[in-house]
């Protein structure tokens, strides 16, 4: 049973920076703008997170990481947005920059090319009543504030687009943005918020890498998860609790994966590989059936911009 919990207990680690990333994609794309530059928004985070935390502490971190994967989303949302640049294009030059730029300022900054000094993270937390069961500590002692705040999000984010006038109007430039702006909701400032709003998430979710899990931040500690978020929201269907299970599924086979590492039965290169092969086995099962935004990734203009 112990190692039951203490495997969930790593899943849910796991699990935590790809959900996150996955509720902020689905604010972008519920939107109508597709979002593949999460990645570089994750690594943009995780970055600043470090030197954040490395100068102002932990939670000057975090906030450091959100203000600067909104700024990175901005950009995003200005060229696909308002210019209305293919947005896999800007996606994918978004990602290539933020690798660039964080070697460039790692070099700067840290005088490494690619690792930052060790940071502290936030103080570890227990969870009330639950501690006291013995089954139950290893996913109800020392954990993270941000493991609580993800799980909350995935509340938090279904409340705002299902029961606020704010996420309905999302949901509306999204599906028919035409529709929605003959009925006076301003769907260009809607965008944006959409992209933005991921941006912060995503940044969040890699500070959480840097800060929290590894205590440093290290040249491509993202490793994919941007691309894996997107995956999850597309096996949860654009829904917050099926983006949850989505991600908490690739949280467990990379658990699964680290404690088979460990074992040294498999090569190492192997096991590394399960989270990416199940995220090809899940798409090439669900893409076809899964409905995304109707509007998602169609540039919007009024008739005569």
């Amino acid at each position: 049973m112990g190692d039951i919990m203490e495997m969930l207990a790593s899943a849910l680690r796991m699990t935590i920076p790809v959900l996150i990333t996955a509720l902020g994609a689905i604010y972008s794309e519920r939107s109508g703008v597709t979002n593949i530059g999460l990645e570089g928004m994750m690594m943009t985070g995780a970055f600043w997170g470090a030197y954040g935390a490395l100068h102002y502490g932990p939670v000057g971190g975090f906030l450091l990481a959100i203000a600067m994967g909104m700024l990175v989303a901005l950009i995003h949302a200005v060229v696909t947005v308002t210019y209305r640049v293919d947005q896999i294009v800007s996606g994918v030059a978004i990602n290539i920059l933020a690798y660039g730029l964080a070697r460039f300022f790692s070099i700067a900054l840290f005088g490494m090319a690619t690792t930052s000094p060790s940071v502290n993270g936030l103080p570890k937390i227990d969870i009330p009543l639950l501690k006291n069961i013995n089954a139950l500590k290893p996913i109800a002692t020392d954990i993270s504030p941000i493991i609580i705040l993800g799980i909350l999000l995935v509340f938090i984010t279904y409340w705002v687009l299902e029961r606020t006038v704010f996420g309905l109007r999302l949901k509306a430039v999204g599906e028919n943005p035409l529709a929605a702006d003959t009925l006076g909701v301003k769907v260009i400032p809607y965008r944006y918020l959409g992209v933005i709003i991921s941006g912060a998430f995503a940044g969040l979710a890699g500070a959480y890498l840097s800060i929290e899990h590894t205590h440093m931040y290290v040249e491509g500690m993202t490793q994919g998860k941007g691309f894996i978020a997107l995956a999850a929201m597309i096996f949860g269907n654009w829904m917050p609790f099926g983006s949850f299970w989505a991600s908490f599924l690739f949280g467990f086979a990379e658990a699964i994966s680290m404690r088979v590492v460990q074992s040294k039965v498999i090569p190492y290169q192997f096991i590394k590989m399960i989270p990416y092969l199940l995220t090809l086995l899940v798409l090439a099962g669900v893409v076809r059936k899964a409905q995304p935004p109707a509007s998602v990734g169609i540039p919007y203009s009024r008739e005569g911009d």
